[in-house]
C-alpha cells in the first residue's frame, strides 16, 4: 500500500510518500518534503511533489491513494491543497483520504501520553483545535473534535480532564505565555520540540494508511475541505448586509 501525503493547511508546505501493508504497524516513510517559508503554497506545493517523484524514481500511477489534510486551516492552503488533491486524484483515478488536519498534526505525538492538544492560530482571538490521546500507545483516539474556539474556552476544557496536556501547532508561539501564566498556570503542561510542533505530511500519510483500510475514502469528485468556519470575506459581506438592512 502506497499513500501519497499533502499537508497545505498552514504556513508549512508538507508531501511525503509512505508505504504500509497493515496500517501504521509497518508503515514506512519514503520520502517527505517540508518547507516551512513565507512562499504561497500554488508556488511550493506542485515543484515539491516533482522533485519527491525524481528523488524516489516515484510513477504517480503505482500509488494507491493520495491523503490530504481536509482542514481546518488557512482557506487558501485548504483550497490549494485540496485541488492538487483532487486533480490527482481525478488524473490517476484514485481515492482520496481526507485527514482532518489536528488528527494529522497530533499524530506527530504518536505515543505521547496524556492529552495532545494541537492549537492553530485561527485569528479573531480563536485557535482550531482538538484534544486526542493514544490508546495502546499508538492508536489515536478523540477526546474532543476539531472546534474553533477562544483560548481560554480551550483551557477550561482541558483543566475538567486534570491530565497532562502536550501543546504543539503555530498557536504555541502565539498563547504560550498566557497558557502558562494564566490559563493553564498550576497544570501539568508540555510543548513539543521544535521537529514535532509543525504539520507534516508524513504524518498525515501514516493516518492515512489507516483511514485506508477503515473505509475512510472519498472519490475526487465528492472532496471538499473543511473550513469549519466561514472565511473571513464571507464574514465581511454578511456584516454589511446587516449593517445595510439596519440602515434601511
Amino acid at each position: 500500500m502506497r499513500v501519497l501525503a499533502l499537508d497545505s493547511s498552514g504556513l508549512v508546505a508538507s508531501v511525503a510518500v509512505v508505504e504500509g501493508k497493515e496500517g501504521n504497524a509497518d508503515a514506512c516513510t519514503i520520502a517527505e518534503y517540508t518547507v516551512n517559508y513565507k512562499k504561497t503554497h500554488s508556488q511550493t506545493l506542485l515543484p515539491m511533489l516533482d522533485e519527491v517523484a525524481k528523488m524516489t524514481d516515484l510513477d504517480l500511477a503505482s500509488i494507491d491513494a493520495v491523503a490530504v489534510a481536509a482542514g481546518p486551516g488557512s482557506f487558501t492552503g485548504l483550497r490549494i491543497g485540496s485541488a492538487t488533491a483532487k486533480g490527482l486524484g481525478l488524473a490517476l483515478e484514485k481515492p482520496l483520504i481526507p485527514v482532518p488536519t489536528l488528527e494529522g498534526l497530533a499524530y506527530n505525538l504518536c505515543g505521547t501520553g496524556g492529552l495532545v492538544c494541537p492549537i492553530m492560530d485561527a485569528r479573531r482571538g480563536q485557535v482550531y483545535t482538538g484534544i486526542y490521546r493514544f490508546r495502546d500507545g499508538e492508536h489515536l483516539t478523540v477526546v474532543e473534535d476539531q472546534m474553533a474556539v477562544s483560548i481560554e474556552e480551550l483551557g477550561e476544557k482541558l483543566k475538567a480532564y486534570k491530565e497532562e496536556v502536550t501543546f504543539l501547532g503555530d498557536g504555541v508561539p502565539v498563547f504560550r505565555e498566557v497558557l502558562e501564566t494564566q490559563i493553564m498556570k498550576g497544570e501539568k503542561i508540555r510543548f513539543a520540540p521544535a521537529n514535532m510542533n509543525r504539520q507534516r505530511a508524513a504524518s498525515v500519510g501514516a493516518l492515512g494508511l489507516i483511514y485506508y483500510k477503515e473505509g475512510k475514502t472519498q472519490t475526487a469528485e465528492e472532496h471538499k475541505p473543511d473550513y469549519l468556519r466561514v472565511s473571513q470575506a464571507e464574514r465581511e459581506r454578511k456584516e454589511r448586509m446587516e449593517h445595510d438592512t439596519v440602515s434601511m
